[in-house]
């Protein structure tokens, strides 16, 4: 059955061992850390899981690992995109064949496909990319627009356009940083889809969105205010519009925070400060990602201390 995409679910950083490995210890006390935080689903393999610099081997072993740990108890959504689409068929064959746990019976509920970067395809080229993947796989998709990343807008139209025609497409991760964008979006799929569900790739616009009737949000931030974000999904479910809004304000200074330098560097530096997310998590990237210069790392100090994370 397809799961309810809606909540606080967390983008996974993608923990390296000083050997320059996957850390599968550090990345299940962090999925276990999230577990106990109460998200409504895990994203691993996305851009703050530094997917570009992992192999297709090293991939499954991080999605595998979240599977085992979390055991069925929320659903995962593997990162599968690639700016080539034959590519991006075998990515989502093999992430839709992945099984884990001791009879094989956990697999991921979904894929995330970013737009093709680079190429600078056409909506055209955009619509028939997405459907070329979801006629590869029986697997739902949550679309993901990032044009300041990728350098390319999937626009409203072709959303619904692509929601309309194909069911295995469930939702978008709008992350254009606008508002605005969002609200389009929805007033498109309200008359073809309305179970399809929009959520935002910015944590500065979680409560903005959810009160235009958006479903929450593929999360940063979690990583550090996991149980606050979950709370106010709550309240606001629950109509005490007031707690939502507190818890807001909140924790969306740490949306300004945590994008103060290229994601994931922040967020992940973050977690070795403050020793959140199971406390295994060293600021340890892959090229041409770096680490915090001094000053920065003395800066990123100060901001979570102004944030009253630290």
């Amino acid at each position: 059955m397809t799961p309810k995409f809606r909540g606080i679910w967390t983008a996974l950083v993608t923990p390296f061992t000083e050997a320059d490995a996957v850390d599968r210890d550090a990345l299940a006390a962090l999925v276990r850390d999230q577990l106990d935080a109460g998200v409504h689903g895990l994203v691993p393999c996305g851009t703050t899981g530094e997917t570009a610099t992992l192999t297709d081997a090293e991939q499954d072993t991080v999605i595998t690992t979240c599977l085992d740990v979390v055991a069925g108890r929320i659903p995962v959504v593997a990162g599968a995109g690639a700016n080539d689409t034959r590519k991006a068929i075998e990515n989502h064959r093999r992430v839709a064949a992945l099984r884990a746990g001791p009879d094989r019976q956990y697999k991921v509920s979904g894929a995330l496909h970013v737009t093709p970067w680079y190429n600078k395809p056409t909506q055209e080229g955009l619509y028939r990319h997405f459907r070329g993947v979801a006629d590869s796989a029986d697997l739902p998709i949550i679309l993901y627009n990032v044009p300041g990343r990728t350098g390319v807008d999937l626009l409203p139209d072709t959303i619904a356009r692509l929601a309309k025609d194909e069911p295995k497409f469930v939702a978008v991760k709008e992350a254009t940083g606008s508002v605005q964008r969002s609200q389009e979006v929805l007033n498109k799929l309200a008359s073809v889809r309305p179970d399809f569900a929009v959520l935002s790739g910015d944590d500065g616009h979680i409560l903005s969105l959810l009160a235009l009737g958006g479903d929450g949000v593929i999360s940063v931030t979690s990583h550090l205010c996991a149980r606050e974000l979950v709370q106010m999904v709550k309240a606001f479910d629950e109509g005490r519009l007031a707690e939502a809004q507190r818890l807001s304000r909140l924790t969306s200074p740490l949306s300004v925070t945590m994008f103060f330098r290229s994601n994931p560097i922040p967020v992940k530096t973050a977690l070795a400060i403050t020793g959140r997310g199971g406390g295994q998590i060293a600021a340890r990237f892959r090229l041409p990602l770096c680490p915090l210069s001094d000053d920065e790392n003395t800066q990123l100090r100060k901001m979570l201390i102004a944030d009253g994370w630290l």
